[in-house]
C-alpha cells in the first residue's frame, strides 16, 4: 500500500505570505493616500462651495415684500391704499380629509368652483405644512359665517394682509390704474430680486407707469430650518424699503364733476394746468370698479366688462380717436395767418355751400342757409364750415399737416402714462405710404373743418388748446408731481419746453374770436358765458359718425342714438390770464354748444372759485 508524503516548504509560503503583506499595504496606502486628498478637497479647496451648500441646507432666505406706495390727488385725498384684508387659508398637513373640507366650505360660503380650482392650482406648488389661501378679501359676512363654524375645521384659519383698495372705484380708474397677480408672461422679464415673495403688479395707468417707483425695495431674512424645511428661528434679516408715495396733479373733486356732467353720454373731459402742464382732470366714461382686478377678477365678471357695449375697459381720454371737428378750425384759421393765405379782416361770402372750381360737388354748411359776409372772428365765433373750406383749398394739405403737427396733432403729448394713441395728422406722404393712393382735393377741404382722415385724442386736443392758451409756449402734460420716499422728495418727470414761432398777435386774434364764441351775441356757446365774472374763450365742435349723401337731410330725432353726432368743445379761462384749458368729447352728444360746453364749463366756473378761495 503507497503512502502521499506532503513536503512543507516554509521559505516558499514566507515569500507568498511576505508579497501579500506588501499588496495589501500598498492598497491601503493608496486609499489613505485618495482619503488625504479627498479631505483636502473637501477643506481647503472645496470649503467654500460646500460650505454654501451645507448652509442651504439649514438656512433658507425667505423674502420680506415691501409695502407698495400710497398714491394721492393734488389735494392729498388717497386714490390708491393698501388696505387688511382677510383671506381663508387651509394647511393641508393639518386637515384629514381636504375634498371633505372643501366641499362643507364651498357650502357654507358659498364658493364658486372657479375658487376651488384655482386653490388646487396653487397649492400643488406649496409645501404640505404650507397656508394656501382659498377665499380672498373676505367681507364681514363670510368672515361671521366661518367664526360661527370654525371649531368644526381644523387646519382653517383667517390670515390677514395687506391688499390694494381704490376708495374712488371707477371715478380715476383709467388714471390711476390697478394692480393684478403676476402672470408668467410678466413673472419672467421681472427682476428675480425685486420680485421675490411679491404677487402683484401694476397693470395698466399710474399703478403700470410708476411701478418701479410704487414697489420699494425687497428685504430678506435668514431662517434657520430643520431636515423638513420648517422654520426654527431668524439668524439674520434686511428689511424692505417701502415703495415712494406719489402725488398726482389729478384733483379727484373736480373730476367727479366732469365725471358726473357726462351724465348718459360716453365720452372724457381732459382737464390742463395751463402754466405747469399739470393734468387736473382725466376722465373717461364709463369707468370701471378696479377693486376685482386685485384679488382676482371671476371670468364671468370680466367677460361682461369686454363684451358691453359701452367699453368701459377702454380708455377714451388716452386712447380714443376721434375727428377732431370744427375744434380744429381756430389751428386751421391760425395756419391762414401765419402762412399769409388770409388776414383777419379777410372776408368771403357763405352761401351754406362750397364747390372746388369746376366740381358740381356741393360741401355743405352746418347752417343751410349760410352765414352771409364773414371774417376770420365771425367764422370761428359761428363756426362757419364754408370759410374754412374756402381756407383749407388756399393753405392746401402739405402747409396744413406741418403747422398743425407743431400742436401736437398725429403726435403723442408725452404723458406719463403708458398706452398713449397718436392719432392721425394726414398728409400726401402718409396716404401714398399706408394707402398707396393720390390725395385728392376733395379731402383737403374737409380736412379744413376736421373731418375726413383726421383723428385725434381728447389729451391731444387739451394739450394743444393749453399751448395755444399758453401763447405758443408748449405745454406737456404730466400726471405725478411728487414722488415722496422716506428720505428723499422728487418731482415728476421732465416735461418738453419750447416756443412755437408764430406771431404773437396772430395768437392774439385767434383768442379774442374764441372768447366770442362764449361771449359773443352770435357765439355758438354763449349758453356758458351767462352769469359770471370772468371770461371763457372756446370752440364748439360736431364730429360725424357716419357719412351722410349729398341731397340727404340729417334729422337727429329719426336715427340711431349711437349713430348721432359727437359733441366736442375746447377751452381755456380765464381768458386774460389763462389758468385751465378743457377738452370734452360726448358720444353722440350731438350738438357741442348744447352738450359739451356746459360740461367745460361746470369743470372751469369749480376749478377757477377753489382757486380762488386758496
Amino acid at each position: 500500500m503507497s503512502r502521499t508524503y506532503i513536503i512543507k516548504d516554509n521559505s516558499v509560503e514566507n515569500r507568498l505570505f511576505l508579497n501579500r503583506i506588501i499588496v495589501a499595504f500598498v492598497i491601503i496606502l493608496l486609499l489613505t493616500s485618495a482619503l488625504i486628498v479627498r479631505l483636502v478637497y473637501l477643506q481647503i479647496v472645496g470649503h467654500e462651495h460646500y460650505s454654501s451648500l451645507a448652509k442651504d441646507n439649514s438656512i433658507k432666505i425667505k423674502p420680506l415684500v415691501p409695502t407698495r406706495g400710497m398714491i394721492y390727488d393734488r389735494n392729498g385725498k388717497v386714490l390708491a391704499e393698501n388696505m387688511p384684508s382677510y383671506s381663508l387659508e387651509l394647511i393641508p398637513e393639518q386637515i384629514k380629509d381636504l375634498d371633505d373640507t372643501l366641499k362643507r366650505l364651498q357650502k357654507l360660503l358659498n364658493i364658486p368652483d372657479e375658487k376651488i380650482q384655482q386653490y388646487h392650482k396653487q397649492r400643488k406648488r406649496e409645501k404640505r405644512f404650507a397656508s394656501t389661501p382659498l377665499l380672498m378679501n373676505m367681507t364681514e359676512e363670510e368672515l361671521a359665517k366661518f367664526a360661527v363654524a370654525r371649531p368644526f375645521f381644523p387646519g382653517v384659519d383667517i390670515q390677514v394682509h395687506l391688499a390694494r383698495h381704490y376708495p374712488y372705484a371707477d371715478l380715476a380708474s383709467h388714471a390711476v390704474g390697478y394692480v393684478g397677480r403676476i402672470n408668467e408672461t410678466e413673472l419672467k422679464t421681472l427682476p428675480v430680486a425685486e420680485y421675490q415673495g411679491s404677487s402683484h403688479i401694476g397693470k395698466i395707468g399710474i399703478e403700470s407707469s410708476y411701478e418701479a417707483q410704487l414697489h420699494g425695495k425687497t428685504g430678506y431674512a435668514e431662517i434657520e430650518t430643520n431636515a423638513q424645511a420648517r422654520a426654527i428661528r431668524t439668524v439674520n434679516a434686511v428689511e424692505p424699503t417701502p415703495g415712494a408715495n406719489l402725488y398726482l396733479t389729478l384733483d379727484i373733486d373736480l373730476q367727479k364733476t366732469a365725471y358726473d356732467a357726462l351724465d348718459i353720454y360716453n365720452g372724457a373731459v381732459v382737464a390742463i394746468d395751463v402754466k405747469t402742464g399739470g393734468v387736473l382732470v382725466f376722465a373717461s366714461r364709463p369707468g370701471f370698479d378696479p377693486n376685482p382686478f386685485v384679488v382676482g377678477i371671476s371670468n364671468d365678471a370680466y367677460q361682461a366688462l369686454q363684451s358691453s357695449e359701452n367699453r368701459p375697459l377702454y380708455n377714451r381720454a388716452l386712447r380714443g380717436l376721434y375727428p377732431p371737428g370744427s375744434t380744429l378750425k381756430p389751428f386751421v384759421g391760425l395756419a391762414g395767418l401765419e402762412y399769409n393765405a388770409i388776414g383777419t379782416q379777410h372776408r368771403i361770402f357763405c352761401p351754406g355751400f362750397y364747390q372746388l372750381p369746376g366740381v358740381s360737388h356741393r360741401y355743405r354748411d352746418w347752417k343751410k342757409w349760410g352765414h352771409g359776409s364773414v371774417n376770420l372772428n365771425d367764422a370761428i365765433m359761428q363756426s362757419c364750415d364754408v370759410y374754412f373750406y374756402s381756407l383749407a383749398s388756399a393753405l392746401g394739405i402739405d402747409n396744413m399737416h406741418d403747422f398743425l403737427q407743431q400742436f401736437g396733432f398725429g403726435e403723442k403729448t408725452g404723458i406719463d402714462l403708458v398706452g398713449e394713441k397718436a392719432g392721425l395728422m394726414p398728409s400726401r406722404e402718409w396716404k401714398r405710404r399706408q394707402r398707396n393712393q393720390s390725395w385728392y382735393p376733395g379731402e383737403t377741404i374737409i380736412t379744413g373743418i376736421g373731418q375726413g382722415f383726421t383723428q385725434v385724442t381728447p389729451l391731444q386736443l387739451a394739450r394743444a388748446m393749453a399751448t395755444l392758451a399758453n401763447k405758443g409756449n408748449i405745454v406737456t402734460p404730466f400726471l405725478v408731481d411728487k414722488i415722496v420716499n422716506a428720505d428723499s422728495t422728487t418731482h415728476g418727470p421732465e416735461t418738453h419746453k419750447g416756443t412755437l414761432p408764430v406771431k404773437q398777435e396772430n395768437i392774439n386774434s385767434i383768442l379774442t374770436a374764441m372768447v366770442n364764441v362764449v361771449h359773443g351775441e352770435r357765439g355758438t356757446a354763449k349758453i356758458i358765458g351767462r352769469n359770471i365774472n370772468y371770461q371763457i374763450g372756446g370752440k364748439t365742435g360736431t364730429a360725424q359718425v357716419f357719412n351722410i349723401k349729398q341731397d340727404a337731410k340729417y334729422n337727429e330725432n329719426e336715427i340711431e342714438f349711437k349713430l348721432r353726432d359727437h359733441a366736442l368743445f375746447i377751452a381755456f379761462a380765464p381768458a386774460d390770464d389763462p389758468k385751465i384749458a378743457v377738452a370734452v368729447i360726448a358720444e353722440n352728444g350731438g350738438h357741442g354748444g348744447s352738450v359739451a360746453a356746459p360740461i367745460a364749463g361746470k369743470v372751469i366756473k369749480q376749478y377757477l372759485e377753489s382757486d380762488n378761495e386758496n
